[in-house]
């Protein structure tokens, strides 16, 4: 899951900072994330706290994550914001009380959740958690689909869902490009993808009434 494809739409990228974003950034799945991990010294100018972040770094780097170091001399308050505004999936917190505990403190970008974790154990703990971000991130999002995706099979019912609730709804459709943009001039709403697994929700279109061809996802911008 370390590798990713750059070859990615502008719709793409829109797609995730709306889906996954938040009041404090990007949030990105680890799967595409260009930084995986940010390892962020604190009190950095103490001995041995910069070289033990450094030696972290290369630790995760050599287990396959793309990781790198905070090592500016802004404060450790706004390195976390700028790791959270960058939607960095994992950063990696390290003092020099954890030095000499031989730990370290990870935060997850996706839910806060703080994790206090043996520094021999770091590389294992990230393989896990990042795989367990991806998921976490994919099911909520999967969840957020389906609880706003609406079925039709009128044109009294396709207008009131768009007039009273936002998301997408699933309506049959003859086919005709007539059809489709008196719909775009009437609701401004348009077709956003015909799925290769069609359900049968109607026999006549949703909005014309003549004979359906396919079932299309209906959708409008905002």
């Amino acid at each position: 899951m370390h590798q990713t494809s750059w070859g990615l739409s502008t719709r793409i990228f829109g797609a995730i900072i709306m889906v996954h974003g938040d009041d404090s950034g990007l949030v990105l799945p680890p799967a595409i994330a260009p930084t995986q991990v940010m390892v962020i010294p604190i009190q950095q100018k103490k001995e041995g706290v910069l070289d033990k972040a450094y030696e972290l770094k290369e630790t995760l780097i050599r287990s396959g994550f793309r990781t790198k170091v905070d090592d500016s001399d802004k404060s450790p308050g706004f390195k976390f914001s700028e790791q959270e505004m960058r939607g960095i999936p994992v950063r990696v917190e390290i003092g020099p009380r954890d030095i000499e505990n031989g730990k370290c403190l990870i935060c997850r970008r996706d839910n806060g959740e703080k994790i206090e974790v043996a520094l021999d154990e770091l590389s294992d703990t990230i393989a896990k958690l990042l795989v367990q971000i991806q998921q976490d991130m994919y099911d909520r999002a999967k969840k957020h689909l389906e609880e706003h995706t609406y079925e039709a099979t009128t044109k009294e019912e396709f207008e009131k869902i768009f007039a009273e609730r936002s998301g997408f709804v699933k309506a049959m459709w003859c086919g005709e490009t007539e059809c489709e943009e008196k719909i775009k001039e009437d609701m401004a709403v348009t077709s956003r993808c015909m799925p290769f697994e069609q359900k049968c929700l109607s026999d006549k279109c949703v909005y014309c009434n003549k004979p359906a061809k396919k079932m299309v996802y209906w959708g409008r911008a905002y």
